[in-house]
């Protein structure tokens, strides 16, 4: 899936450019990566704001048009303002349709009121995991990847090897690592239930410290 974004060369430069533009209802940005040079742009503010509403933007292939050139990107960073609804600046990398690329793609959890572990049990899920780094290429880039939880039971969790995967697409780990995506928790399950627990809480903190900054 790719979304059309339209941009345009930004001439000038500087903190003071800057301020004039975003007065302007502008947002300056600049697109890096690949055999070409980085480039300054700016994009109109309110079409951006739009865009980062939506959460495909942020996991999708992009197709930047400035001008008359259309680049394939990715979105990598923003810049917000502190407390005001402003994007103070954007950056995108360039792709290459013939290369693989690396992505945090968003988790879509389903059928957590069928699972036995809930419906059964009364246990609660806990999502330990919300996105996954994948590698794929540009074309099989999935903007979501949807996580069942229908056959969970009490005190199970569902790791990263078990979710099934589109075609062409693999999940980025460390070799021996296979993190907890979801469990269930059921209160009063004694030792099992504890070690869930225990387990999800390790699983989320090994996840925080690896995993970049959301942006």
């Amino acid at each position: 899936m790719s979304i059309e974004v339209k941009a345009t060369k930004r001439e000038v430069q500087g903190t003071g450019a800057s301020r004039r533009l975003r007065r302007a209802g502008r947002v300056p940005g600049i697109i890096y990566g690949g055999e070409a040079k980085p480039q300054n742009i700016e994009l109109d503010h309110n079409d951006l704001w739009q865009h980062l509403r939506k959460e495909a933007f942020y996991s999708s292939v992009l197709d930047l048009q400035v001008e008359d050139t259309k680049q394939m990107c990715l979105l990598r960073d923003v810049q917000r303002h502190p407390f005001r609804q402003l994007i103070l600046h954007v950056d995108f990398q360039r792709i290459d349709a013939t290369h693989a690329i690396h992505q945090k793609v968003p988790l879509h959890f389903i059928n957590a009121d069928i699972a036995p572990g809930v419906k059964l049990d009364g246990g609660m899920v806990q999502h330990v995991m919300t996105e996954l780094d994948v590698k794929c290429m540009p074309k099989d880039l999935p903007t979501f990847i949807e996580v069942d939880l229908k056959d969970l039971q009490g005190g199970q969790s569902l790791h990263v090897t078990q979710l099934p995967l589109p075609a062409g697409v693999e999940a980025v780990l460390h070799k021996g690592e296979d993190p907890v995506v979801a469990t269930i928790v059921v209160r009063g399950a004694g030792a099992a239930g504890d070690e869930a627990v225990e387990e999800a809480a390790v699983e989320t903190q090994v996840t925080t410290e690896k995993a970049p900054e959301k942006k």
